[in-house]
């Protein structure tokens, strides 16, 4: 998919097998962003209305350099963590030329989330890609309208504070300081706590990006 995208393969994208240190350990670095899959149940909605509400009351610091778009294209939410993961590390991309996805970074990167929303629903070379790699997949990937209740969001280092991107929600989540050399591992303890609040499921899944 990255290389469709038009993206060097000197980044790869590595399942997290397991959360411990030890197999935490075996992940290529540096590591750049993390995907997390999970299940969208009625325990999470509604703690993400909860902390919605705490955030909009308390405030929280979201810096201007985080590149954030909202999500009005169903079953789109594994392209936009892709997204999310790529735009919050230009500068460690390594794009080609006639790159789909650079192209789309540059042109959106004035625009507010809602703007960038409604940009990627025009933006042909991307869905297109989308689609293609859809059907690559072993299995028969959702069409547009089918109603899933799996979710993609992304968490990126930006500026030394990890921030959680998910289209879904109004702005940011800011979980608070990290490093270059501690972002995977904090990374991590952020995807325990979705699994904490939903101790019964099983279905949850973190991906990597990584240098090859």
């Amino acid at each position: 998919f990255l290389k469709q995208l038009g993206i060097h393969p000197d980044w790869q994208f590595v399942d997290v097998y397991g959360m411990e240190p030890e197999l935490l350990s075996m992940v290529p670095r540096p590591v750049c962003a993390v995907l997390l899959l999970f299940p969208i149940t009625e325990k999470y909605e509604t703690f993400r209305t909860e902390e919605e509400e705490r955030i909009k009351a308390k405030g929280q610091d979201v810096k201007s350099s985080v590149y954030f778009m909202k999500q009005t294209i169903n079953n789109a939410c594994g392209t936009i963590g892709l997204i999310h993961a790529i735009a919050n590390n230009r500068d460690k991309m390594n794009f080609e030329t006639n790159s789909s996805l650079k192209k789309f970074l540059e042109d959106s990167l004035s625009m507010t989330p809602e703007e960038r929303a409604k940009y990627l629903e025009t933006y042909e070379a991307i869905r297109v890609t989308h689609e293609s790699s859809a059907h690559e997949g072993q299995t028969e990937a959702p069409s547009i309208d089918e109603k899933v209740d799996l979710h993609f969001i992304a968490l990126v280092n930006v500026g030394g504070h990890l921030y959680e991107l998910d289209g879904r929600k109004p702005f940011p989540i800011n979980h608070g300081e990290t490093s270059d050399d501690s972002f995977l591992e904090d990374a991590i303890e952020v995807c325990k706590k979705f699994m904490e609040r939903d101790p019964e499921e099983l279905r949850f899944n973190a991906i990597a990006l990584s240098a090859a």
